[in-house]
C-alpha cells in the first residue's frame, strides 16, 4: 500500500478542501449560492464542523497564508507559555527560602503584575529545577523568620488559662502577651476578660515595661483578627480602643491570615512553653499568687533561660548587642 504521508498529498488535500469550502461559504454569505441559503446547510452537506471551519477561515483571512488552513500541533507553545528566565530565577530564589507556591505568587505579584506565574506555573518551575520537595536546608530557612532589629515586629496574642487552677475559685482568666520577633523578649499580664478596653490597657502596660526594662520600642505589631484586636475596615479603626492606642503610639498594625495561627507562631510557642514550665499541674493560692509567679517567670524567661533560636543565649543577653529601631 502506498504511503502518501510524506509526499505532501495530505497537505494538498487539506488546502484544496478548504479552498473549495471557503469559496462556497463566501457565495452563501453574499446570497449568490445556487443551492444553499444558509451556512448551516453548507456545513451539513459537506459534513463540516462549523467551529472548526470558522477557526481556519478566520485564521486564513487574517494572514492570507494558505499554510494557516493546515492543522497545528496541539498543546502549549514553549516560547509563548514558558516564564521568562528572570521570573524563573526569582521563583527559584524564593523557593530556596522555603516558601510554598501560593506564598511565592503573593511575593512576586506586586513586582511582576500580569507577568506573575500562576501557582501551578510556580510548581512547574520548581519541578523543573528539582525543588518541588523541600530540602532540609530549605525547611530550616523557612523556620528562621527572625527580624534583624529589636522592635521591628512584635507578636501580640491572648490566651485562655485552661490549665491554671486557683483555690476556691472558678472564674475564667486570660493572658495578654507581646513578644519581640528578633530578641524573643516577652511580657504578659493576667486579665479577667478579653474585651477591647481590657486588652488595650494590658497591652499598653506590656509595651511600657518592655520599653523601660529592655529599651525596645516597636515599629509594627502582628495580631490575629479577633474583635478585641480591632477591626480591619479602615474607616472604623479610629473608633476601636486597641487600634486607637496603636495609632497614638505610631505603631503599624498587621494581621495574620485568617485561620492561620502559625503566622503568629512565636507567641503561640511562648504559650506552650509557659504551660509546660509554669502552669501545668499547679494550683495557685490566689489571683495575686498567680500574678507574682508570672512576674518571676517572665524575668526568668527573658534573663536566665537560654533560647535555642538565639544560639543558646538568653533573650536579654541577645538584646544587649542587637540593633534596634530608633
Amino acid at each position: 500500500m502506498r504511503d502518501n504521508s510524506k509526499d505532501g498529498t495530505i497537505v494538498r488535500n487539506y488546502i484544496e478542501k478548504y479552498r473549495f469550502l471557503i469559496s462556497e461559504y463566501e457565495l452563501v454569505r453574499a446570497g449568490r449560492h445556487p443551492r444553499f441559503r444558509f451556512a448551516e446547510e453548507l456545513y451539513r452537506a459537506h459534513d463540516t464542523d462549523r467551529r472548526s471551519f470558522l477557526k481556519y477561515y478566520n485564521r486564513f483571512k487574517q494572514s492570507g497564508n494558505e499554510e494557516d488552513l493546515l492543522p497545528r500541533k496541539r498543546g502549549p507553545k514553549w516560547k509563548t507559555r514558558r516564564a521568562d528566565v528572570s521570573v524563573e530565577e526569582a521563583v527559584v530564589a524564593l523557593r530556596e527560602q522555603g516558601l510554598n507556591r501560593d506564598e511565592i505568587v503573593n511575593v512576586l505579584r506586586p513586582k511582576l503584575g500580569a507577568s506573575t506565574p500562576s501557582p501551578s506555573g510556580v510548581y512547574t518551575i520548581c519541578k523543573r529545577y528539582g525543588l518541588n520537595r523541600l530540602k532540609p536546608a530549605m525547611k530550616e530557612e523557612k523556620r528562621r523568620i527572625i527580624k534583624e532589629k529589636a522592635g521591628e515586629l512584635g507578636h501580640i496574642d491572648t490566651h485562655y488559662l485552661s490549665k491554671c487552677a486557683i483555690e476556691n475559685e472558678n472564674q475564667r482568666r486570660y493572658l495578654v502577651c507581646i513578644i519581640d520577633s528578633c530578641t524573643r523578649i516577652a511580657w504578659a499580664e493576667v486579665v479577667d476578660d478579653i474585651k477591647a478596653l481590657t486588652v488595650m490597657f494590658s497591652t499598653l502596660r506590656c509595651l511600657n515595661i518592655i520599653a523601660d526594662r529592655y529599651r525596645i520600642k516597636f515599629q509594627e505589631v502582628l495580631t490575629d483578627n479577633g474583635p478585641e484586636m480591632g477591626r480591619r475596615e479602615s474607616g472604623k479603626k479610629a473608633e476601636h480602643p486597641f487600634e486607637r492606642m496603636l495609632m497614638e503610639l505610631g505603631i503599624k498594625h498587621r494581621y495574620i491570615r485568617p485561620y492561620r495561627p502559625q503566622t503568629n507562631g512565636k507567641v503561640e510557642r511562648f504559650w506552650r512553653t509557659l504551660e509546660e514550665d509554669m502552669l501545668e499541674d499547679v494550683t495557685f493560692n490566689s489571683p495575686d499568687h498567680l500574678k507574682d509567679e508570672l512576674l518571676q517567670y517572665l524575668v526568668y524567661y527573658n534573663e536566665h533561660r537560654p533560647h535555642t533560636a538565639l544560639a543558646g543565649k538568653t533573650p536579654a543577653a541577645f538584646n544587649e548587642n542587637c540593633p534596634r529601631i530608633t
